[in-house]
């Protein structure tokens, strides 16, 4: 866990700021690993062509891991929001263009008047 100093800690504060920075290093690291995991996720169903659906739940996986590691002060809230804003372009371009399927409302379903009626 501790990471590779090139010189000796020679106090104990100094050996316990090493120990703590090793945490706080592993901490941000794994808030790190989930956001860009899920920035990795978005791109390849944006590069794919996925559905209006997956792409908007990957979408609010994505905004809820960058807001969450925002919380826990890994990155910027700047920098959450200029990520979040650039992935919802995309996806608005996209659907703008008509480039992402969507699923086809079927017409035959009845409905409740419908079917007393029957």
């Amino acid at each position: 866990m501790l990471l590779y100093i090139p010189i000796m800690a020679n106090t104990k504060s100094a050996k316990k700021n090493i120990k703590s920075s090793a945490k706080k290093k592993a901490h941000n690291d794994m808030w790190e690993a989930r956001f860009k995991s899920a920035k990795k996720s978005l791109s390849k169903s944006l590069s794919a062509g996925d559905g209006k659906e997956i792409l908007d739940e990957k979408l609010v996986a994505l905004q809820k891991s960058l807001d969450k590691a925002t919380k826990e002060k890994t990155i910027h809230k700047n920098k959450a929001n200029r990520v979040k804003s650039k992935y919802a372009k995309k996806i608005a371009a996209l659907v703008v263009q008509g480039e992402v399927k969507s699923k086809p409302k079927s017409s035959s379903k009845k409905t409740a008047k419908s079917a007393k009626k029957e």
